[in-house]
């Protein structure tokens, strides 16, 4: 079996819809154990903008899940309680399937995704994701997000990228970026030129990371829609 991971978006409105929501950031930590399959998964809060500041977004939150394989996950985002109770509140979701092609670091000590024997077939696709996982150090958390408004302006014009938010567990320290892009080359310009480029350069120099993980992926497909559609479509469009 090859492991597979779901990223469910969920956008709650009022004021009753959001603190329920951000209660369930400490109550739905005693439900997601009790899931039948579920292996790693985080509870996630969202910025505001494209996600990518230090200002909470109130309405967006996150859940990230690990499974043994494609049909477990899309039944259980389906059918198990914590996913349908958020969806029942929520105004809008959106999950996004996804197999591990490449992982490297750490997620809270764990090495959460598990590239399988399907991983080499999956690079044969041409659009991926990538999530990148990082403990800022308190000392530096500024300089970061200094960093961070360039970055998130630049992320938000291109044209290339399908889908774009900037979640994390706790603010300011814990950030947590997923893109989906129609190809290698398409996410490489990204990465490789401007103030993404920069803020790597300081990351390394400066050692402002306690830890860190990156990962890419296949899209294996997606469950509800986002801003009424599915972010998938501009994949098929490019």
């Amino acid at each position: 079996m090859t492991q597979a991971v779901s990223l469910s978006f969920f956008r709650f409105g009022g004021a009753t819809g959001r603190l329920w929501a951000f209660a369930q950031m400490g109550f739905a930590r005693l439900a997601l154990p009790k899931t039948a399959d579920l292996a790693f998964w985080k509870l996630c809060g969202s910025g505001t903008g494209e996600g990518f500041t230090p200002v909470p977004n109130t309405a967006v939150y996150a859940i990230l899940a690990t499974w043994p394989d494609t049909a477990t996950a899309r039944a259980r985002v389906a059918d198990a309680p914590v996913w349908r109770r958020y969806r029942a509140r929520a105004l809008e979701s959106w999950t996004v399937f996804l197999t591990p092609t490449s992982a490297r670091g750490l997620w809270s000590g764990t090495a959460p995704f598990i590239p399988g024997p399907a991983a080499a077939a999956a690079t044969a696709r041409p659009a991926l994701a990538a999530l990148t996982r990082a403990t800022i150090r308190p000392l530096v958390a500024a300089r970061f997000w200094r960093r961070v408004p360039d970055i998130s302006a630049r992320i938000g014009a291109d044209t290339n990228v399908a889908f774009k938010i900037g979640i994390g567990e706790v603010p300011l320290l814990h950030q947590i970026t997923f893109s989906i892009w129609p190809s290698e080359a398409a996410m490489a310009a990204f990465a490789r030129t401007g103030p993404h480029a920069q803020a790597i350069r300081a990351v390394r120099d400066e050692g402002w990371f306690r830890e860190e993980l990156y990962a890419r992926f296949a899209v294996d497909g997606d469950m509800g829609s986002w801003n009424g559609t599915s972010p998938l479509t501009r994949l098929e469009a490019a």
